[in-house]
């Protein structure tokens, strides 16, 4: 029997929200890190608003030990994808330590939002908007 050595373990989680994807995987590291798309997260994420959401997760989850965070997000805006982050960090916090789950289920971080924009249907202008009604 051979033994696989893994230099790096790492978890892996996917989080959606609207049309945007993140791919995140976690790291145990001795320094904390994010990453996101190659760039350092307060870069990519401009506002405060945004990077206190990707950073819910490790705060409210009071996680103790640090962890390297990589993501590639596509799709969206930033704020949706801001949610996307958040909502894979979780997942792959889950999967490293499955402790955490009644703590960030109740916090709501592990629920996909579904709301995404509704298609425009034929006859009408956007998806629920009708054309003006006129009697003659």
């Amino acid at each position: 029997m051979t033994e696989k050595k893994d230099k790096k373990k790492y978890f892996e989680g996917l989080g959606r929200r609207k049309t945007s994807t993140a791919r995140v995987r976690i790291t145990p590291a001795s320094k904390a890190s994010f990453v996101v798309n190659g760039i350092d997260a307060k870069e990519y994420f401009k506002t405060e608003d945004e990077r206190r959401l990707i950073n819910d997760p490790v705060v409210k989850g009071q996680i103790a030990s640090k962890w390297s965070i990589e993501v590639k997000v596509m799709g969206g805006g930033m704020h949706s994808q801001s949610e996307a982050v958040r909502h894979g960090v979780a997942r792959a916090l889950i999967k490293s330590d499955g402790e955490l789950r009644s703590k960030l289920k109740t916090l709501g971080y592990l629920k996909r939002d579904p709301r995404a924009k509704e298609r425009r249907k034929f006859g009408l202008k956007k998806a629920r908007k009708a054309p003006q009604w006129s009697k003659r």
